[in-house]
Formats: C-alpha cells, structure tokens, sequence
C-alpha cells in the first residue's frame, strides 16, 4: 500500500496557509496572516498522548491568530487513505476537546478525506436529561475534485497539485504501469507551466514522485523525459535534483542508514522532533544530510540545523508569483 502520509505531511508543514486557502478558504479568511502562525507538534503529542485515538494520520496542530485577534487553535486532520472507521467521528472529538483543555482557547477541526463519507461524517455528540454536547467539523472529500479537473488545472495553489496527484495514484492503482506512467509524466510537466518557483517545483516534484511509484525500468524512462523537459524549458530543475539524489536507488540502504543516525543526532541534541522534521528528514537528499548534520554541532535549534528563517521568508521562496 502507498505510503500517503509523509508526503502529506510535508506539505501540510511548509504549506499550511496555501492548504487551509485551497480546501477551507473560509478558515483561512477569518485568520490575520500579517501574524505568525505556530506548528504545534509536540503539543499535538501532548493531546493524544495515552488516548486510544488508533492511528493517527497527516494531523496538524497550529496555533493562528484571527482578525478580531483572538488566539485559536487550528487542528487538521487528513485522512488520506480514505476509511470510514466507525470511531473517527468521536476520536475527532476527544482531540478537539484535549486541545482545548490544554490551551483554554476554541479549537477549530478540519478533515480531509481520500475518498467519499457519509454526510454525519466528522460529527460526534451525546446528551442525557437535556445535556447536550457536539461536535461538527468541515470534511472535504479529495473524491470530489475529480469533477472538477479543470479548475484544478487552472489553479496555482499547490494543493491543486497535490489533489491531482493524489487522484491519479488512486485511479491508477490496479491498472498497468504504462497507465500510472503517463498520468506521472502528465503531471510532472504541467508543473512547469504553473510559474512556481524552484523550491516549490520540486516540493510538488517529491510528493508527485512519492504517491506515484513506478517500476525500476520505467522509472529510468521517466528521468530521460525530465532530462529532455529540463532542456526545452532551460530550466534544469528537476534533472538537477534526479542528479542530487543519484536517481532514488543508488545504495537505498546506506541511505536509509543516514536518515536514522542523522534523526538519532537530532534527538539527542533536541529531544523529541516535531512532524515537520521528520518529514523533510525523510525525503532529505544524502547532500542535504551532510550539510544539516554539519549545521547539528553548533545549531541553537531545529529551525537553524535546516537553515530555515521567517515564516514569511520562506513563504516568498517557496510560492509561485
């Protein structure tokens, strides 16, 4: 089974205010961007800490301010694989109410589904002798999208990437491989014509690359057509980054070997990591291995062993114009 939600995760972490843009624009029109907004990972451990929640997926916890100025707490949950477990509804609600108990400030829920859900989906309550408690949360099902190809097309939210690549790996998954190939080569060549920037290129790249797993041989295939693309467009991005990371396969294992040592240094230096390091830790190149484990020896905190600045530096380096 594809593995969906690391690459979610990565892209909810770098790009959280394009994501609540895309799927809730509501949410993301009552919350006052000229200030800063705070990942919240180890306090997301600290809610479902010793819950019996099963397993959790792509959740994010993010600490927001709205235009009135008033501090919420924003918790996303994606479920990317799409099932209809019968408890989700109420392991939503105990996360919500957990978070508000820990912060004392509303707690605003969101999901995103891979597939279709009931309409109840996303809400949870009980009540007794005229006592009443609920909880109703926005659900956005990725299955809807496919209707609406065109306008994912014209998007420029990265999210509208993500949302085709999500639904060309579900749509291909029990055909043949020439079909799940042209439908990642399709891809990968609209993300020029988008006008992003590198970075988010090849941030949409990895996901793209990720969801979409071809075999050995056609994935040779696949990176003499980037080479070719890269040329016509005089772009070199993405035959650059098959270069940086040796085509994905030379010597998987030493590579895997790295990431567990570099994530070790990382722990002991910090303690426990927060999902966003985790998740650039793993689809981290060797070259950017070396260079953060460097960085590990005198770095005063995580943001500086991955050579992050502000929130908004690195949203004009990583959104399109």
């Amino acid at each position: 089974m594809t593995d969906y939600d690391s690459p979610w995760k990565q892209m909810l972490a770098q790009y959280f205010p394009e994501f609540l843009a895309f799927f809730f624009p509501k949410v993301h029109a009552g919350i006052d961007w000229t200030k800063p907004y705070t990942p919240l990972d180890k306090e997301l451990q600290k809610v479902v800490r010793d819950a019996t929640l099963g397993q959790r997926r792509a959740d994010q916890l993010v600490g927001v301010t709205g235009l009135d100025g008033v501090e919420d707490r924003v918790l996303v949950h994606v479920e990317v694989q799409g099932e209809k477990t019968a408890d989700f509804s109420q392991r939503m609600f105990v996360c919500n109410y957990r978070a508000y108990d820990l912060y004392g400030r509303p707690v605003v829920s969101l999901v995103v589904m891979g597939e279709s859900h009931p309409s109840d989906y996303g809400k949870f309550g009980y009540g007794r002798w005229g006592s009443w408690m609920q909880l109703r949360s926005p659900v956005v099902s990725l299955t809807a999208y496919r209707k609406r190809w065109a306008e994912l097309e014209a998007s420029a939210n990265p999210f509208a990437v993500v949302t085709q690549a999500h639904l060309r790996a579900q749509e291909t998954a029990g055909s043949d491989d020439e079909t799940r190939y042209r439908a990642k080569l399709g891809l990968i060549r609209n993300l020029y014509r988008r006008g992003y920037l590198r970075q988010a290129i090849l941030d949409l790249f990895r996901f793209i690359d990720w969801v979409l797993e071809l075999p050995a041989g056609l994935e040779d295939q696949l990176w003499t057509e980037i080479e070719q693309l890269d040329e016509e467009k005089r772009m070199h991005y993405l035959a650059s980054f098959e270069r940086k990371a040796q085509a994905k396969g030379i010597e998987k294992g030493r590579a895997e070997g790295q990431v567990k040592f570099f994530s070790f240094l990382l722990q002991q230096r910090f303690g426990e990591l927060p999902g966003w390091v985790e998740a650039r830790v793993q689809q981290a190149t060797p070259e950017d291995l070396e260079i953060w484990g460097i960085r590990v020896l005198s770095a005063g905190s995580l943001e500086e062993v991955f050579g992050l600045g502000s929130q908004q530096k690195m949203k004009d380096e990583l959104l399109p114009h």
